[in-house]
């Protein structure tokens, strides 16, 4: 199939919980499933996604018993996966801490023993068996005046993890390792990474911890899904706009793969954890004014003739408005990018980890 849905409303213990997966090419996509666990004895969870990196894993590294081969990213994405899995269960079972060197341990070993063929092209920028690696671990934190989480996000290259809250909107939590830090100028150019999973090379997971209030939502998704949008403020209208439009976790579910199928260019994995909502009702009914707010200050601006959302003349109630020249419309769609993502960059960035040099 060359998209699946996945969703699970448990009202008794305040979760929600879906995944959204695509490919591009039917039957080639290079992003694994994504990743959901909840714990219900140590009420903690792992929500995860993994982007088998094309460019340097395209040779070929194993060959299924039907005779159809598979990349090394295809072969990277689907070990991180197991990996994954098979750590968080020892975190879970054994109340071990969620600890970025151990995933890292386990990565390496799985990768260390995962099919692989040698290729006889070399280069810098060709790994075996690359992947990108975005994961969030939460718990339940002990109870104090006010519900919380303890979140962990840990990722390796360019995928992405967030914080959903109907205050603060979508906020990011980790880093992408890139040269560039700028999430607007990270969508106008495509800077290699200087780090992921594979099993040649050195690499290292990323950490940080902080506590979040209850409720919120919790996010992990791949760059198909918010590396093809206008501005970063366009995922979350995208979040949010379907959940308004839906009545249930499937129907939302469905509604973000069809919409993320509209305008990617890329295989597009999501993994999403509502926690501390009643129902889904209760969800979508907590966001309502934050989806008029971003609808207000990032999509009725759009410029017109930039997509579907852009209001026409007249809709901004300012009357007809003249014929715009298309010839400008680029200069007007940078200024607009450029406007919106200095009023969104302050709440988006509030959690976003500090970089290598300022550490020091």
């Amino acid at each position: 199939m060359p998209q699946r849905i996945w969703c699970v409303d448990d009202d008794q213990q305040g979760l929600l919980a879906m995944t959204v997966w695509t490919e591009r090419v039917p039957g080639r996509g290079e992003d694994a499933e994504p990743f959901i666990a909840h714990h219900r004895p140590s009420s903690q969870g792992l929500l995860a996604v993994f982007d088998g990196s094309g460019g340097s894993g395209a040779a070929p590294a194993w060959q299924a018993a039907d005779g159809n081969s598979r990349t090394g990213a295809w072969v990277g994405a689907r070990v991180a996966r197991l990996a994954t899995d098979v750590w968080f269960h020892e975190v879970a079972e054994d109340a071990e801490t969620a600890a970025p060197e151990r995933l890292c341990e386990y990565l390496q070993y799985f990768l260390e023993h995962a099919p692989q063929r040698r290729s006889k092209i070399s280069g810098t920028m060709r790994r075996r068996l690359p992947t990108t690696l975005a994961a969030l671990h939460y718990r339940l934190a002990p109870a104090r005046d006010e519900p919380e989480l303890e979140l962990r996000p840990l990722w390796a290259g360019d995928s992405r993890a967030y914080v959903l809250s109907p205050g603060a909107g979508l906020q990011v939590l980790t880093r992408d390792h890139t040269r560039e830090a700028d999430a607007l100028e990270l969508l106008r150019t495509d800077p290699p990474m200087t780090n992921l999973v594979c099993a040649d090379r050195d690499f290292t997971v990323d950490s940080q911890r902080l506590t979040y209030p209850l409720p919120c939502v919790l996010v992990t998704a791949t760059d198909g899904f918010f590396g093809y949008v206008h501005t970063p403020a366009d995922f979350e209208s995208l979040l949010l706009r379907t959940m308004r439009e839906a009545h249930n976790g499937d129907e939302w579910a469905d509604r973000v793969r069809r919409e993320v199928q509209g305008y990617t260019a890329d295989d597009a994995s999501l993994a999403v954890v509502a926690l501390g909502y009643h129902g889904f009702k209760d969800l979508r009914a907590q966001f309502w004014p934050r989806l008029e707010e971003v609808n207000a200050r990032y999509v009725r601006s759009r410029p017109q003739g930039l997509d579907r959302l852009s209001a026409t003349a007249g809709e901004t109630g300012g009357g007809p408005a003249a014929p715009e020249d298309p010839a400008e419309l680029p200069a007007r769609v940078r200024a607009w990018q450029d406007s919106t993502w200095h009023t969104y960059r302050p709440d988006y960035e509030t959690h976003l980890p500090l970089a290598p040099e300022e550490h020091t």
